[in-house]
Order: structure tokens, then C-alpha cells, then sequence
């Protein structure tokens, strides 16, 4: 019995000290990638979030929400300064991505984060933007336009989660963790080492079949996602959507502003039909454009999403003209 005990007392010091180094591991990690990649833009305090918002350009505005896991990063890549020469661009990193934090308590369901970007357009004074939405930003302009219409022009949408999928992506199964305390255990021991492990198998998907930029780690702030804080805010996001998408599909047929949709045909994460064919169906006036590519098009394909997002633009300020 003695023998048993003091096995299983060293089986347990070995876990601890395993878990201490993963600790380490990750809290160095973030330090340094936060060193080498500092906020590029200010902050707002809204309801709910702490707000890091980069604004370029004058003009009528374009408000950007990245996607799942993603972060401003996506856009600023190559999208925000061809668009800031004829627009105002408002992009953020919705509240836990990038350097956003969300409040204590406040949800990650689309209405909560709807809630905190109508709450940022009234901080900022925005007069109805095009709302641009990548991937899960895209269920989340969505939610914005049927829960506050009022603050919303129009919805530029790139590869958006408009239906709930089939299954969750491989790519995010570890997302997947429903227990706030869990999520917290894994996010500072084991998420930051597995994504560096399989960071270029995961990839490989997200971009695919579109080759992933050298660069993209810096330049595109990839490397913002090897932190705690940002494992956490994903997971949310994703257990969140799930629930809370649902019942945004019968308030579709209700909206009236124009809607315009961008798809990758080859995207591995999003299910073109499923997402942009069902949705421009259900929409009045939807219009939806299908190109070569994959799911990350704001990286990917810069010159074919700008020239979709200035066309969303162009739609927006016909109907504007039309007397009403």
C-alpha cells in the first residue's frame, strides 16, 4: 500500500511539474509575441469590451469583423489601406481576439457581441457603415444588421457562417470545450504548445487550397493566436455561435438593406452552398459572387475582396440616392 501511495504521489509531482513548465512555456511565449507585435491602433470602452479599433481614410465608412480565431490582423494585411484612399475603415478585434478584452460576465453570442459593436458605432459616431464580415464576423454582421438595423447600411459578407454547419471544422475540434474552467486549464498548458506543433497542418486548411503566406504570421499577426487569452475568447466564440445562430435563421427573410456575398468555391472551412447560396436565397435583393479560392480571401485573394467590398460600397450608395 505504502508502495502504491508513493507512485502515485510521484505520478502527481510529475504532472505538476509538467504543467508548471507549460505554464512557463506559454507566459514567456505571449510575452514575446506581444513584444514583437504591439497594438497597432487605440482603444474604445464600450459595454462589455475593451475595444482595440484601427481607423484609416475618409469617406463613407466600412466597419470589418474578422472571423473565428482571427484578429484585424486579417485585414490589415492587404485590405485596409487600398480601401482607407476612398473610405473611413473602422476594423476591430471583436472583444477577446487580437488585443480586445471582453467584460467579466459579458456574453460571446452573436446578439452580445452585436450589442458591443452597435455600442461602438454609437462611441464613434459612424453613420450606418457597410458592415464588412469575414467567417464567423460575417454571422456577427449579420446579427448587428437584424438586432440593431438602424446603426447598419449594408453587409458586405466574405466566406460568413450563415447556417449552423454539419460538424465543427477538425481545425477548431479543440475549441470545443464547454467548461469554463477547463478551457482556462488547457489554454494556459497544452493549446499554445499543440498549435505550434500543428500550426502548419491547421493552416494548410484554413488557407486551402490558396497557398499560406510566408508572412503571415507578422504581417498578417498569425502569431497573436499563440496566447492564453486568445484560445479562450475562441472557444467561447465557438461554443457560443452554435447555440446562438439558430435562431437568426428565420429573421433573415426580414432584412432590408443590401446584402452582398463573397465565396471561395474550394473552402474547406465553410460549406459555399450551405452558407452563401442558402443565405442569398433567403435575403431579398442578395446578391452572391463565386471565385476561385479558399476560405481566407481577405489574405488570399486582396485585390478580388476589395474590389467586392468597393462594389458593396457602390450598391450602398445607389440605393442611398433612391428616393424614397
Amino acid at each position: 500500500m505504502n508502495v502504491l501511495l508513493a507512485l502515485v504521489l510521484a505520478i502527481a509531482a510529475l504532472l505538476l511539474a509538467l504543467a508548471a513548465l507549460l505554464f512557463l512555456f506559454t507566459r514567456r511565449t505571449a510575452r514575446r509575441v506581444e513584444a514583437a507585435l504591439p497594438p497597432a491602433g487605440r482603444f474604445v470602452d464600450v459595454p462589455g469590451a475593451r475595444l482595440h479599433v484601427v481607423e484609416r481614410g475618409q469617406g463613407p465608412t466600412l466597419l470589418l469583423l474578422h472571423g473565428l480565431s482571427g484578429q484585424l490582423g486579417n485585414f490589415s494585411y492587404g485590405m485596409i489601406e487600398p480601401l482607407a484612399r476612398d473610405f473611413h475603415v473602422v476594423a476591430v478585434d471583436r472583444p477577446g481576439a487580437g488585443y480586445s478584452t471582453r467584460s467579466p460576465g459579458a456574453g460571446a453570442d452573436l446578439p452580445a457581441q452585436a450589442d458591443v459593436l452597435a455600442a461602438l458605432i454609437d462611441k464613434l459616431g459612424l453613420d450606418r457603415p457597410l458592415v464588412v464580415g469575414h467567417s464567423l464576423g460575417g454571422a456577427i454582421a449579420l446579427a448587428l444588421a437584424i438586432g440593431h438595423p438602424g446603426r447598419v447600411g449594408g453587409l458586405a459578407l466574405v466566406a460568413p457562417l450563415t447556417h449552423p454547419p454539419g460538424g465543427i471544422p477538425s481545425v477548431f475540434k479543440a475549441l470545443t470545450i464547454a467548461r469554463p474552467w477547463v478551457r482556462r486549464l488547457v489554454a494556459w498548458t497544452l493549446a499554445v504548445p499543440m498549435s505550434i506543433a500543428r500550426s502548419e497542418q491547421v493552416m494548410e486548411i484554413v488557407f486551402g487550397p490558396d497557398p499560406v503566406p510566408a508572412d503571415f504570421a507578422t504581417r498578417g499577426y498569425g502569431l497573436l493566436a499563440l496566447r492564453p487569452g486568445h484560445f479562450i475568447a475562441a472557444s467561447e466564440d465557438l461554443i457560443a455561435a452554435g447555440h446562438s445562430l439558430p435562431p437568426l435563421l428565420p429573421r433573415y427573410d426580414a432584412l432590408r438593406l443590401p446584402v452582398s456575398i463573397l465565396f471561395g468555391r474550394d473552402d474547406r472551412i465553410l460549406d459555399p452552398a450551405q452558407n452563401g447560396e442558402a443565405l442569398a436565397a433567403r435575403v431579398p435583393g442578395a446578391t452572391l459572387i463565386l471565385v476561385t479560392g479558399g476560405h481566407m480571401l481577405p489574405i488570399t485573394a486582396v485585390d478580388t475582396t476589395v474590389e467586392f467590398v468597393r462594389k458593396s460600397a457602390a450598391r450602398l450608395q445607389e440605393v442611398s440616392l433612391v428616393p424614397a
